[in-house]
């Protein structure tokens, strides 16, 4: 019975198979941009439906981030119920299709992933080679095609039970904070209402966090088993009964490195705006943050890849592990 990699190794061997499938980072990094992109649609045309029909100052609109414009257009658009439902419906199918395209590029990208771990070898052991680079990488144009191809319908399926948690979520985070919003009368009430919703966002935090950790394993399994969402839903809870420490470990490590990387973004992105203040320097400012902006994408792409090669190795171990036809047989490839 073959041990259990270490965490250093596991995650050695998933950002070793991440860095020689490069291109599944680009992939990955254009989908999630393009859905962004397709997003500020809607909310540009919300923004010119309040200017033209509200009369209102198109600057105060724009301020702040996504989140806040999107907040600003919808209380303004409250005072013509017509307007607000032709943004909310374009909103909407703005969000379905774009995230369809992402969950469909995902497949792909997971199918040669997975395909890609698997042929690896033991590319982890020192000394690193360039063959074992060339070996671990799968990733091509039909192999990535034929995962979409393969795994699309079930991917949409589970994007689906995604936005339908990511929908319940955020109408109970909105309605608590209505409640208590309207419920503040008094300084007392409003202070310990404050510190009640700044409770909430974290929880909010954690739990948006562990849904998209499990949907990351979820999607693994699927690819790996070639089940449906809910065959891939049971061998997740199983998996993790079997080798949690090893899980979280590595999900620990990933998630460390998201919050340092979100940070150097932070101070990247404030000294960035202390620049921009310099006349001469200004000039300069726009392509260091598009430049910024693609090194934190790439990072982050990066980083996930990494943590999907890294729990590749632990599930093909436990199914190694597993007693015959506990997981149809599968074993360590």
């Amino acid at each position: 019975m073959p041990e259990a990699p270490g965490l250093k190794i596991a995650l050695k061997r998933g950002a070793l198979v991440a860095g020689a499938n490069w291109p599944l980072v680009a992939v990955q990094f254009i989908a999630d941009s393009t859905l962004k992109v397709l997003l500020a649609v809607p909310v540009l045309g919300g923004i010119f439906l309040v200017a033209l029909l509200l009369d209102a100052d198109v600057e105060l609109l724009l301020a702040g981030d996504i989140r806040d414009v999107v907040g600003t257009i919808l209380a303004a658009l409250r005072e013509n119920p017509a307007a607000l439902t032709f943004f909310l419906g374009a909103f909407l199918i703005v969000l379905l299709g774009g995230s369809a395209l992402t969950f469909a590029v995902k497949a792909g990208t997971v199918a040669v992933l997975v395909d890609a771990e698997a042929a690896a070898g033991a590319i982890e052991r020192p000394p690193l080679r360039l063959q074992a680079l060339r070996r671990a990488n799968r990733a091509g144009i039909e192999p990535f095609l034929e995962g979409c191809r393969r795994l699309w319908s079930r991917y949409l399926k589970l994007g689906a039970c995604l936005l339908v948690v990511y929908g319940a979520t955020a109408a109970v985070y909105l309605g608590l904070l209505i409640q208590g919003y309207a419920a503040a009368d008094n300084i007392g009430v409003l202070l310990g209402w404050t510190l009640a919703a700044a409770g909430a966002s974290s929880v909010l935090l954690v739990w948006i966090t562990l849904v998209n950790f499990f949907y990351l394993l979820t999607q693994m399994v699927m690819a790996v088993d070639d089940v449906g969402v809910r065959t891939a839903v049971v061998r997740v809870v199983r998996f993790l009964r079997s080798s949690l420490p090893e899980v979280a470990g590595v999900f620990g490590v990933v998630f460390v490195l998201v919050i340092l990387a979100t940070i150097a973004s932070i101070l990247g992105t404030a000294g960035l705006g202390l620049i921009s203040f310099v006349p001469v320097a200004a000039l300069l400012a726009l392509p260091l943050q598009v430049a910024a902006w693609l090194l934190r994408g790439f990072v982050f792409q990066y980083l996930a890849l990494t943590a999907l090669g890294a729990y590749l190795t632990q599930y093909r171990l436990h199914l190694h592990d597993a007693p015959m036809g506990a997981d149809r047989g599968h074993r360590l490839a």
